[in-house]
């Protein structure tokens, strides 16, 4: 029996979304090309160099490069690569090198740490679920080959000082990585500093296919020196390209050409106009989440989270709304581009009914 893909009306958690028409039409007809492969399938290869160079636009850097990647995933963990390998030549100790992050920083840089072999200190946030700078400082010392800060965490959707934690990299001579994989297509229509312009940020991970719209697998793995790409690279001595330097071999062309499409089409005022829907969703959210009694935390990006009993949740979740919760239990709304204030408000119009059942009756 042919089953039918996930439907979108009730996923609120989700930091993908539904591509793009053009991007969904141009995943489908470079579906069976391969940019790992660019001697043989040159035209992708011509793409994805487009690719990088309209990342580069939105992510402040003039002469980008770097690749499009299987997600944030992979580009962190790419970019851990690049930080340990560097550290290897660049200082004389044998120690293991370290990753610096916030405790809010993404699950991927614990698989990259199991995988390189690296050790992965966290630090605290502060009490707007920010990055700690004094903890930060705490830390480094000449065994730190990484920095990260996360621009758009995925719990809180918070934005990091970034430039600081640049400062900070520099002082002990190691990486400043920034994680924008969900961020990084809204945070230009912000006054936050985050990006390659606004800070010595050396790697970062933006995806295409989260707020960008592209389809899924499209993340991008950008470096401010094309040189620092010499650290993943490898001979590929039965191709007619000499070497590679991504983390998977054999790539789908359809994630490459659906980002081209998407950010030819949205880039800048779509996304700025998709940005001002989705942030004023999330704002008429928790307005109406904290009119009901909850606790919420206010939505500095497109990310709503509140404070509702697990029972409460339970029931949403049993009723088919697609929700999460942070890792302090609370309620997690993602307003992605599928999401509309019809939906909110059948959803604020579920949580209410179930609020506003009567307590069972209990027998003597």
């Amino acid at each position: 029996m042919q089953r039918e893909p996930q439907a979108f009306d009730r996923v609120l958690s989700s930091m993908c979304t539904t591509p793009h028409p053009v991007a969904r039409e141009a995943a489908e007809r470079f579906l069976a090309t391969n940019p790992g492969d660019p001697g043989t399938y040159p035209t992708i290869s011509d793409l994805e160099a487009e690719a990088i160079d309209l990342l580069g636009e939105v992510a402040g850097l003039d002469d980008p490069a770097g690749y499009v990647a299987s997600g944030g995933t992979e580009a962190n963990i790419q970019a851990v690569r690049i930080a340990r390998e560097r550290a290897r030549v660049t200082t004389a100790t044998t120690e293991t090198p370290t990753v610096v992050m916030p405790e809010s920083g993404h699950f991927s840089f614990q698989k990259a740490a199991n995988v390189l072999g690296v050790d992965l200190e966290l630090v605290p946030t502060d009490d707007d679920h920010r990055v700690d700078l004094e903890a930060i400082r705490a830390c480094v010392d000449k065994t730190t080959a990484m920095v990260v800060g996360v621009a758009g965490t995925t719990e809180y959707g918070r934005v990091d000082p970034i430039p600081e934690l640049g400062e900070i990299a520099q002082s002990v001579d190691a990486l400043l990585h920034v994680d924008a994989a969900w961020g990084g297509f809204v945070l230009p229509f912000t006054d936050h500093a985050w990006h390659f312009d606004h800070a010595p940020v050396d790697t970062m991970a933006i995806d295409p296919h989260k707020m960008g719209q592209a389809a899924v697998p499209a993340g991008g793995l950008l470096v401010r020196d094309e040189t620092l790409l010499d650290e993943l690279a490898v001979n590929t001595p039965y191709l007619e390209s000499t070497s590679q330097a991504t983390l998977t071999g054999t790539r789908s062309g359809a994630g490459v050409a659906s980002a081209v499409a998407a950010m030819t089409e949205l880039w800048p005022d779509g996304y700025r106009e998709q940005y001002e829907r989705s942030q004023a969703n999330a704002e008429w959210l928790a307005a109406e989440l904290a009119a009901l009694g909850y606790n919420v935390v206010e939505p500095e990006l497109p990310l709503v989270a509140a404070d509702i009993p697990t029972a409460t949740f339970e029931a949403l979740r049993e009723a088919g709304w697609r929700i999460s919760r942070t890792g302090s239990g609370e309620l997690r709304v993602v307003c992605m581009p599928h999401v509309t204030r019809t939906q909110l408000e059948s959803f604020v119009a579920a949580l209410d009914a179930l609020e506003s059942e009567p307590e069972p009756r209990t027998t003597q």
